[in-house]
């Protein structure tokens, strides 16, 4: 049930529908998400704010029964303030300083970052999924478990999705967002070329019957020259643990905590009386980024289009990105007034981004390795962090809130997420809640234009900006900068079509 790349909505140009239009059964959704994680269940809610019809299949039909603690960056943190979830996710979490993530490379936290939310934030994985897909659902989301993709066809009014249980569904979009062995992907055909698995870690989340003293000792005697193992504390007397896998049990069988003390005691001389492990896990350094992120009205989002050594934790954060940069383009689409370009700027914009997260991981794999080489490069690069510019410029790529998208010529801020600013309706972001444009004019004689479903207005001379008036889209980077209203028209027509009639 495959089917050839279609071009926006109005299929391949002399290609005969696979389906004739008489025989096709009718639209049941607008979308439909493949694979509920943390990208499948953000789109979903994403989407749900412009009333966008959304069925989530997860092919689970449990949550994950281990809860895997990951890391929110300062970007993803500032998603969760632009759509009010912060609160409900900081009960959670266990907030700690942006540093330290670029290669475990022990550094303070820059000064002065440019965010309100300038911290790392540790929580359990499917936590987070829950408080994401409740969110979703709240918005009007449906989500179904036990339900996997098996055969997808599409044609120019839609997809086809035939589920495992042969049942089959219509939806005008369908998102792979079922992650690094996304069957979506696979029945597309579009190529994820990259590096095969060249080493494996096991990592996991257990009890330790040393002080923490001992353990803060053996690794800074250790870990001057073997950086491929850590010991962090987690919270409640437990630890994440990280060693290599190598000449441990079968890779087709889950570690086991034997495995965890042997290689401790390889790299470290003890396994510290590690017990009740929470869960247990092994990964690879595989890496590989899709060719593609859309076939026609398929698209990818997440692991499914990416996948990358998780040192640095930038994955999740790389997939939350995805989807909240994907969501209001696919909105837009569905609802009608979307520019003819819009929906191709997911692709032009992210896969950039996942290139470099790819890249950057390579290097920090690179700055793990034991030899010489590897060592001396370490060395030198731990010197350089000492500089504020490199730090900052490390901690900033690695949390994503570098990213700048290219919209042409203009002034540095443009591209750029704006910042939580004050405003003098409280922060910026408490503006965003909706998921839509924000026009703020500090001049206060400009017009978003008939567009009041697409793009909010605040006129404010007391915004705390450097410039005239900026035009946000809905995941909060700047569109426009200037005071002219003839070109702020011209690219609100860009990025948000032209006015209602």
């Amino acid at each position: 049930m495959r089917s050839p790349h279609f071009t926006a909505d109005r299929g391949v140009p002399g290609l005969p529908s696979p389906v004739s239009g008489a025989d096709r059964a009718p639209l049941e959704f607008d979308v439909i998400i493949a694979g509920c994680g943390p990208t499948g269940a953000m789109l979903a809610a994403e989407l749900r704010l412009h009333e966008v019809r959304v069925l989530v299949l997860e092919k689970e039909t449990e949550p994950v029964s281990f809860a895997r603690i990951v890391g929110l960056h300062i970007r993803s943190i500032e998603l969760m303030a632009m759509r009010g979830l912060l609160e409900r996710v900081l009960e959670h979490g266990r907030q700690r300083p942006a540093a330290g993530f670029y290669a475990a490379i022990d550094k303070p936290a820059p000064q002065g970052l440019d965010s309100a939310y300038a911290y790392l934030l540790g929580i359990p994985q499917p936590v987070l999924v829950d408080l994401l897909e409740e969110h979703a659902i709240a918005l009007g989301a449906q989500v179904r478990r036990g339900a996997a993709v098996a055969e997808l066809e599409q044609d120019d009014d839609g997809v086809t999705v035939e589920l495992a249980d042969g049942h089959q569904l219509r939806t005008r979009y369908l998102v792979g967002c079922d992650g690094g062995r996304s069957t979506v992907r696979k029945l597309l055909g579009v190529g994820f070329p990259g590096e095969p698995s060249r080493t494996e870690t096991l990592m996991g989340e257990m009890e330790v019957g040393v002080p923490p003293e001992e353990i803060a000792a053996k690794m800074a005697a250790s870990r001057e020259t073997d950086k491929r193992w850590n010991l962090r504390p987690t919270g409640g007397g437990r630890y994440s643990v990280i060693v290599p896998a190598a000449g441990v049990s079968d890779r087709a069988q889950p570690p086991t905590i034997e495995d965890f003390q042997q290689q401790l005691r390889a790299v470290a001389g003890t396994d510290f009386g590690v017990r009740s492990p929470r869960w247990l896990s092994r990964f690879g350094d595989a890496t590989r980024l899709a060719d593609r992120y859309r076939v026609g009205r398929v698209l990818l989002a997440g692991d499914a289009a990416h996948i990358h050594p998780p040192i640095g934790g930038q994955g999740l954060n790389l997939g939350v990105q995805d989807a909240v940069n994907l969501g209001w383009k696919l909105a837009a689409q569905i609802r009608g007034w979307a520019p003819e370009t819009l929906l191709d700027t997911y692709q032009a914009e992210r896969h950039p981004v996942a290139e470099d997260v790819l890249d950057n991981t390579r290097a920090q794999m690179e700055l793990l390795s034991t030899g010489p080489g590897p060592r001396a490069v370490r060395r030198l690069l731990t010197e350089l962090m000492d500089f504020d510019d490199v730090n900052r410029y490390l901690i900033e790529k690695i949390t994503a809130i570098g990213i700048r998208y290219d919209f042409g010529a203009g002034p540095d801020l443009l591209g750029r997420r704006l910042p939580d600013i004050d405003v003098k309706r409280g922060r910026l972001y408490g503006l965003l809640h909706r998921g839509r444009g924000l026009l703020v004019d500090r001049t206060e004689r400009l017009s978003a234009g008939g567009r009041p479903d697409r793009v909010d207005y605040l006129a404010d001379p007391t915004a705390a900006l450097d410039v005239p008036c900026v035009l946000l889209r809905p995941d909060g980077h700047v569109a426009w900068i200037g005071d002219d209203q003839r070109d702020l028209d011209d690219h609100l027509s860009r990025w948000f079509g032209e006015p209602a009639h």
